[in-house]
């Protein structure tokens, strides 16, 4: 676009001749710096070298610039003014040189123009066009050269800037050409770019759809490989199975491998019935799971085969308790132990039937693992059985011999204890053997029942029954008392829980495994045990004439002069709640009622054998006193579905409000108001009808208290109303009663013979004597006002 040399334009200035040379005299002395090439301090313009110019064959023939020379560099600064001097002198014979070259170029121009008259002169006739001298043509143009070097240094300078600027603008105007062509091939660009966009999009697009496309033909290949696996498999695991050794396959890790794969296949054609030959290789893929798990019963039966050989024997013949533990327990864990995998192999298996408590799954293949997993439990628990045999025998031994020489209650005690224990190292074993923590479930597909029903008589953790049944066989002979020490001693012990520390598995296994024996044995032997002595203290006691009688109060104990199978009845509730949880002997308990009802029956009998007899007795208040006895024990004891407080019968103030006295009045009515219709109306005005007679027989479990209030309210009414027409009778003055001041004194004693130490019974009992009179003369007053009218 231009040349790079006007960047270092110098511009030229016109310089004077060489200097002449300094007087040799005053020459400084020769520097050490004087270059090796020159003889002389200064240079010479004679010496200087020839320009350039006249070594190029091409003449320059423009008014370019000179090219810039490099100084030489100067010796000293004596020298340096010397090179300068030279240097202008070397330009000014430039200059000379130039401006001969130039005006010997003129000159070769005219001469050209010359000649070229002459041959015109020549060839007049042939030239049609006037001709033109050279020199008009250019007269301008040589003016202005001719004048160039006699211009003002202003205008030289001028011209030069005005050079500088048509470059500088020749530069612009190229440089917005060169911009405006490449936004022209960036635009051109950019449109192709678009047009390589819009076709590498539909590229793009045709590759991801075949792309897809041979992502759905991998997955259908490898769908189909899948598929392909499961009936290829087949033979794999037949030859391994029907292999020569295939036993020791139990023993090692694959085998878990074969179960998994195994139940890949069943599963796989479970799902897919209508795929070729599914259900024929169904069956051949059950078959080899049967195949596979027997031997892994197999393999269980010869490990336990080859323990017991070595353990049992030392068990029947030590004597030592220590040692019979160690074998049993300690040296069978460490045998059973050292395998490869036949443990976690068995594991596995489980896994399939149940989870880690024992509570039952539904898979592949269920109905097969389940008998195996029965198979298992019936191997393991014979070989256990008979190892355990001696052991279990000794126990039973021991615990004959500290019944008769200590005591039962020990003896007992003891038993438990031992049993426990070995409970406990039993279900350590089971879960090491089997992977199962086992936990008490009803559930007959759950592992707790089958191992359950595989026991033959060693303890296990689900087998406890050799102990409940030896434990009753011991107490059915014994006293009701001990039975029921035992109990509670089993309850206080195991199921009592101590908050301040942390339960110990031992711990919790034994407050289990006492519970189940409680729930399932213990307490229904000992609610038998009561109902036992129920019939043969209250039931079938012989009736007394003399025990008929109501005695003074002994030492302020309303309970001393109570009826003898009262006294009993009492014994035993309190005996029963002394030996049951509140929670079951509170509500509709079974033994409770059939104490209270043997009661009601013994005093109903009583009743009529008072009246029969005749012996100075008043029945009702017989019932009255006995069964307040009965009512006040079930409160103080808070059982029977009754509530209370206090003790003694000092519950009779909340007794005498559930018997409700406004419901007398329907009583009184229904008595009193059959002598006329207006007591009839009076009375029936705001009472209901008389409730229907409760007997011993009609007594329900789920209304006996109910129902005992109303027997007590039935003997209430009955007393107070006799009682109350001897009044009415006494104060009318009739003839044959005894006078009012003899009838309320032979009350008064019968009521302090009963209730000497309960006043609030005699007020209570006398408040409705008084009631029932008044009631009567009222009812006596307006049959006479009728009979007037």
């Amino acid at each position: 676009m231009y040349d790079d040399s006007w960047y270092s334009f110098v511009p030229e200035v016109a310089k004077t001749a060489a200097s002449t040379v300094q007087n040799a005299g005053h020459r400084r002395k020769e520097s050490l710096l004087q270059q090796p090439n020159s003889s002389q301090g200064t240079i010479q313009p004679s010496e200087a070298p020839e320009p350039l110019s006249r070594l190029l064959e091409d003449p320059r023939d423009n008014n370019d610039p000179p090219e810039p020379a490099l100084a030489r560099r100067a010796k000293s600064y004596s020298d340096f003014y010397r090179v300068v001097r030279a240097q202008l002198a070397k330009d000014a014979h430039k200059k000379r040189e130039e401006r001969k070259r130039r005006k010997d170029k003129s000159l070769e121009a005219l001469m050209i123009a010359a000649n070229v008259d002459n041959w015109l002169a020549a060839n007049v006739d042939n030239m049609p066009v006037p001709r033109r001298p050279v020199l008009d043509q250019y007269n301008d143009q040589l003016l202005e050269a001719s004048q160039h070097e006699y211009l003002s240094p202003a205008d030289h300078v001028e011209s030069i800037y005005k050079d500088q600027l048509e470059l500088t603008e020749r530069h612009l105007d190229a440089l917005i050409v060169d911009t405006n062509a490449s936004l022209d091939l960036l635009t051109t660009l950019s449109n192709s770019f678009q047009a390589v966009e819009t076709q590498t999009t539909s590229f793009q697009s045709q590759c991801e759809d075949l792309i897809d496309e041979q992502k759905r033909l991998q997955k259908l290949a490898d769908d189909v490989g899948t598929d392909l696996y499961f009936y290829t498999y087949l033979d794999n695991v037949t030859r391994r199975l029907n292999a020569p050794g295939a036993g020791r396959l139990v023993e090692d890790a694959v085998f878990g491998e074969v179960l998994d794969n195994l139940n890949s296949c069943i599963d796989f054609m479970t799902k897919h019935p209508t795929y070729r030959d599914a259900d024929s290789y169904l069956a051949r893929y059950e078959s080899q799971l049967t195949k596979a798990l027997h031997l892994l019963e197999v393999g269980l039966s010869n490990r336990l085969k080859n323990i017991s050989d070595e353990i049992a024997k030392p068990i029947a013949a030590s004597k030592s308790e220590a040692t019979r533990h160690a074998l049993a327990y300690g040296r069978f864990a460490e045998m059973i132990a050292d395998t490869y995998s036949l443990l976690p192999n068995m594991h596995k298996v489980m896994r399939n039937v149940f989870d880690e408590y024992g509570r039952p799954l539904s898979g592949t293949a269920h109905d097969i693992y389940v008998n195996t997993a029965n198979n298992l439990f019936s191997t393991y628990l014979a070989v256990r059985n008979d190892d355990l045999k001696p052991m279990t025998d000794k126990d039973v031994a021991e615990f004959a011999r500290e019944r008769k020489d200590l005591s039962v209650e020990t003896g007992c005690r003891n038993y438990l204890k031992q049993t426990f224990e070995r409970a406990y190292n039993e279900n350590s074993l089971v879960h090491r053997i089997f992977g199962l923590d086992l936990q008490w479930s009803s559930d007959p597909a759950s592992a707790y029942q089958a191992l359950k029903s595989a026991s033959k008589g060693a303890v296990n953790p689900a087998n406890i029954a050799i102990l409940p049944a030896n434990l009753c066989a011991a107490l059915k002979t014994e006293e009701l008392r001990t039975v029921c020490n035992i109990v509670a001693w089993l309850m206080n012990e195991y199921l009592v829980l101590d908050y301040d520390e942390e339960e110990s598995p031992f711990s919790q296994q034994c407050r289990e495994l006492s519970a189940r024996i409680l729930t399932e044995h213990l307490w229904v032997f000992t609610d038998d045990m009561f109902n036992a002595e129920t019939t043969k203290t209250i039931t079938k006691m012989a009736l007394d004439d003399e025990g008929l009688k109501i005695k003074p109060v002994v030492d302020g104990v309303s309970a001393s002069n109570a009826y003898a199978p009262v006294t009993k009845a009492m014994g035993l509730l309190a005996m029963y709640d002394q030996t049951m949880p509140k929670e079951r002997s509170q509500k509709n308990n079974r033994v409770v009622f059939n104490i209270v009802r043997e009661s009601v029956k013994v005093l109903q009998r009583a009743e009529a054998r008072i009246k029969y007899i005749k012996n100075g007795t008043d029945a009702d208040l017989f019932m009255i006193k006995n069964l307040l006895i009965i009512k006040n024990e079930l409160l103080s004891l808070e059982i029977g579905d009754i509530r209370g407080d206090g003790a003694a019968l000092q519950h009779f103030g909340q007794i005498w409000n559930t018997l409700s006295p406004q419901n007398w009045v329907s009583f009184f009515g229904s008595i009193i108001g059959g002598v006329g219709s207006v007591g009839s109306s009076f009375w029936s005005s705001s009472a209901k009808a008389a409730p229907p007679a409760v007997t011993a027989g009609s007594l329900t479990v789920e209304d006996m208290n109910e129902q005992l209030d109303e027997l007590l309210r039935q003997s209430i009414v009955a007393f107070t109303q006799r009682w109350g027409g001897l009044t009415m009778d006494a104060k009318a003055r009739k003839a044959g009663v005894k006078p009012i001041g003899k009838v309320e004194k032979e009350l008064e004693e019968v009521l302090q013979t009963a209730f000497s130490n309960q006043p609030e019974v005699i007020g209570k009992l006398k408040e409705a004597i008084a009631m029932h009179a008044e009631a009567q003369e009222q009812a006596a007053g307006e049959k006479k006002g009728v009979r007037r009218y």
